[in-house]
C-alpha cells in the first residue's frame, strides 16, 4: 500500500526530523511512504476570523493540488472520530482488503484545515480534543501507522 502524508509547513526542529526519519525507516518494510509539504501562511497574532479562514483556504488549495481522486483521504481534524490504536489498525486492514491501494493523510497548519479539505476527506480522524503542534502530529501519526501495521501482523510492539 502507498501512504502519503500531505502536510502544511516544514519541520524545523532536529528532534522531530530524527523521529520522523526513524518511523519512515520502520514503515519502509510495510508500505511505500511519501511526505509532501506545502508552504504555510504567516498568521498575524491579531488575525481576524475572516483572515484565519482565508489563510486556511490558501493552505487548503495547496494541499488539494496533491490529493488524488483514487486515494482514500484521511484528514486529521479535532472534530473527527477518535479511534484506539487497534481500531485504526482495523480500519487500515479493512481498507487494504477492500482494495484501497493509496491512503493520503492530511495534517493542516496551525489553524487547522479549510472546509474544502474537510469536505474532500473520506474520513476525519482526531487523536485528541487537545491541540498539538503540527510538527509533533507528524511524529504521532507516523508512530500510529507503524503501530497499526505491527498490530495487523501480530508483531510485538503495540502494548
Amino acid at each position: 500500500m502507498k501512504m502519503t502524508l500531505l502536510t502544511v509547513g516544514k519541520v524545523k526542529e532536529k528532534f522531530y526530523v530524527q523521529a520522523i526519519d526513524e518511523f519512515v525507516k520502520r514503515l519502509s518494510r510495510y508500505c511505500k511512504l511519501e511526505i509532501i509539504e506545502v508552504a504555510d501562511e504567516k498568521t498575524p497574532d491579531t488575525a481576524s476570523a475572516l483572515m484565519e479562514l482565508q489563510i486556511k483556504q490558501k493552505e487548503g488549495e495547496r494541499l488539494l493540488k496533491y490529493v488524488r481522486d483514487d486515494a482514500y483521504v484521511i484528514a486529521l481534524a479535532i472534530e473527527g472520530r477518535m479511534l484506539s490504536s487497534e481500531e485504526l489498525a482495523g480500519t487500515l486492514e479493512k481498507l487494504a482488503v477492500g482494495g484501497t491501494s493509496h491512503i493520503q493523510w492530511i495534517i493542516g497548519g496551525s489553524l487547522g484545515l479549510s472546509p474544502q479539505v474537510l469536505a474532500r476527506a473520506d474520513m476525519l480522524l482526531s487523536f485528541s480534543k487537545m491541540t498539538f503542534p503540527h510538527q509533533l502530529m507528524r511524529v504521532i501519526l507516523l508512530e500510529q501507522i507503524y503501530r497499526g501495521y505491527r498490530i495487523m501482523t501480530g508483531a510485538p510492539y503495540h502494548k
